[in-house]
């Protein structure tokens, strides 16, 4: 489907020199380590679990810190406690807090766009980690088979991670959550951890922006919710960094 903030990315007019050159000294560094550590995660597979997981967690990591130390961008969280056995439902503006996802929690086990999945090698690597395609032409068959696969992982006490709202979505907007997110809350009987993230002013650009990115951890929502109920409090809680 569309990505919309491919019609609403901010205005690069007033990118900086300094801007530019780190953001392209990002790109290199990152995706350069990006191609070499899907490889290795590759090679890492026929080894061992735990050591492919290893290279998944450290180019997370690597992620982190080229955000860090090139781009100039740090990160805070509030209220954060890292558990499994819960769904995290976040607020989506960039990649950033995506890639985020092995290096913030005990191996995340993310709902993903299928068209993600089916990107060459990266794709094979994100499936052995745990990430569970979305197919939302699929029709019941396939909302069944995600259920059976998030259930899985629940069972190896991974945290589950969801974007509520289905894709990322500029700063400032507020778009209502996918209709798929009050099922998967429904069936899998979990608690809900609303995350509001503030990435998009400084990531979601061509040339990325020195700054702080908030995570902020809303209340526990406990599982059995109305429907009505569990999206309005998700939505009020991830839009909390939204101004």
């Amino acid at each position: 489907m569309p990505d919309p903030v491919s019609k609403s990315k901010p205005a690069q007019a007033d990118a900086t020199p300094g801007e530019v050159f780190r953001s392209l000294a990002f790109y290199a560094a990152f995706y350069g380590g990006t191609i070499l550590l899907v490889l290795v995660a590759l090679i890492a597979w026929a080894i061992s679990l735990e050591r492919f997981r290893v290279i998944v967690h450290y180019w997370s990591g690597w992620h982190r810190s080229c955000a860090r130390y090139i781009l100039r961008i740090t990160v805070e969280c509030e209220g954060f406690v890292a558990r499994g056995g819960v769904l995290y439902a976040i607020k989506h503006e960039s990649f950033f807090e995506a890639i985020d996802l092995p290096h913030h929690y005990p191996l995340p086990v993310a709902f993903a766009k299928q068209q993600l999945l089916r990107i060459p090698l990266w794709g094979t690597v994100g499936r052995r980690y745990g990430l569970i395609a979305v197919d939302r032409e699929g029709g019941a068959s396939a909302f069944r088979a995600m259920l059976t696969e998030a259930r899985r992982r629940i069972a190896d006490g991974r945290p589950l991670v969801i974007f509520p709202e289905g894709t990322r979505v500029p700063h400032g907007t507020r778009p209502e959550l996918q209709a798929g997110f009050a099922g998967l809350y429904k069936m899998l009987n979990l608690p809900v951890i609303p995350v509001a993230v503030d990435s998009g002013p400084l990531y979601q650009r061509q040339w990325k922006r020195a700054g702080t990115i908030h995570y902020r951890y809303g209340a526990e929502i406990p599982p059995g919710l109305p429907r009505d109920e569990i999206e309005t409090r998700v939505h009020v809680a991830i839009n909390e960094l939204n101004a």
